[in-house]
């Protein structure tokens, strides 16, 4: 659900949202969740279904504590990219208080790279400075990080070697 232009389909985009969720509940598979401007109908959306078969990420998420809380306690990841490394970005305060269980880390390609590539093309090379931030935000060790999102990963998106 994207309102950050326009809000004109407002109503159609919660309706097709809904639809999608009940696709991912049945077939067994995670909802990539895109919000901009719309996080709290998206978890009012997803409430409504109260089914806790519902998993998926929102992705480039950048809201707030308190939503990543919400979005977590669902069984929800979060996924972080390149706009945690920038200057004023309130995502630092977020990773501070979120588990790394509720990570995975991703690009907005070819949008949204990392300090020092912004303004220029993204690209999943970059994510390992996106990992460095989070475990400097952490305290931890980079290997930590890599292992525990990877994971988190791997099972969300239900990937078998």
């Amino acid at each position: 659900i994207d309102l950050y232009w326009d809000k004109t389909f407002e109503a159609e985009q919660i309706s097709a949202f809904s639809a999608q969720l009940d696709l991912a509940i049945e077939y067994h598979l995670p909802a990539a969740i895109h919000t901009r401007n719309s996080f709290e109908i998206a978890i009012e959306v997803i409430r409504g279904k109260n089914n806790p078969a519902l998993t998926g990420v929102f992705h480039c998420f950048t809201g707030t504590p308190e939503q990543a809380e919400q979005a977590t306690s669902f069984g929800f990841k979060l996924g972080i990219g390149g706009v945690v490394t920038y200057k004023n970005s309130e995502l630092p305060k977020v990773i501070e208080k979120t588990a790394l269980e509720h990570l995975v880390l991703e690009t907005d390609a070819p949008y949204l790279p990392p300090v020092p590539y912004r303004g220029k093309r993204n690209e999943s090379a970059y994510i390992p400075i996106i990992a460095q931030k989070i475990a400097s935000i952490k305290g931890i060790d980079l290997v930590t990080v890599a292992e525990i999102t990877t994971q988190n990963a791997v099972t969300l998106f239900q990937i078998n070697d």
